[in-house]
């Protein structure tokens, strides 16, 4: 039986840290797999975090747009570090969502039963529906051109 990842994560070897401002040390953000780092990187986390929501496709809706909106700002600017970090938001409002639509209450695993996976399919639909919001904005943002001529850039000079 898969046991959930954070149930054996080590700080030290997590290459994000909360004590830097990668604003001021961009070149130690490292683009990661996924939402990696999403929740630790100030001030994009600061900046981003207070309009991440999806409780309702409304506000999904709303959330989104204003999280794209500030993906383009970071663009524009050429801080690839905001704009990724407003894509792994994008992301993560998908995933979660989608863990909320699958899973009453998003809860995936029982920690009280050796962390056995909860039956799939007792979520909330209107979750659905906000993922699928979250989803066409983040995969807006990973087909923007700008977006992937910086991050190869990135990567090449930064890993």
């Amino acid at each position: 039986m898969p046991r959930p990842s954070y149930l054996d994560f080590d700080n030290n070897s997590y290459p994000w840290k909360p004590d830097v401002d990668y604003r001021k040390h961009p070149e130690l953000y490292k683009v990661g797999k996924g939402e990696q780092g999403v929740l630790i990187c100030e001030p994009y986390k600061s900046e981003i975090g207070k309009y991440w929501r999806f409780k309702t496709p409304e506000i999904a809706r709303e959330s989104s747009d204003k999280i794209f909106e500030l993906f383009e700002h970071y663009l524009a600017k050429g801080d690839f570090v905001g704009a990724d970090m407003s894509r792994k938001y994008l992301q993560m409002g998908y995933t979660r969502a989608r863990r909320y639509a699958n899973y009453k209450g998003g809860k995936k695993y029982d920690a009280d039963h050796n962390y056995q996976q909860l039956e799939r399919g007792t979520g909330e639909t209107a979750k659905a529906e906000a993922a699928k919001i979250f989803y066409d904005k983040w995969k807006a943002a990973e087909a923007n051109e700008s977006y992937t001529i910086q991050k190869r850039d990135w990567k090449k000079k930064y890993g």
